[in-house]
């Protein structure tokens, strides 16, 4: 019995892991969309710049 109660320890300890696993898979997950939301941010914000300055170059 003992190799049965190891075995039963063993699995719970796995399926706690798996769970503490997943729940950081989940927040690395949203920590990178996050990212690329500010990143796609930025870049609309450096292209309308550059348009800008291309604009007013033209004009000079």
């Amino acid at each position: 019995m003992k190799t049965l109660r190891g075995l039963r320890e063993k699995i719970a300890k796995l399926e706690t892991e798996k769970a503490n696993l997943m729940e950081e898979i989940e927040k690395l997950r949203q920590a990178g969309e996050e990212k690329a939301s500010d990143l796609e941010k930025e870049v609309t914000s450096l292209r309308k710049e550059v348009e800008s300055l291309r604009k007013l170059l033209e004009n000079l």
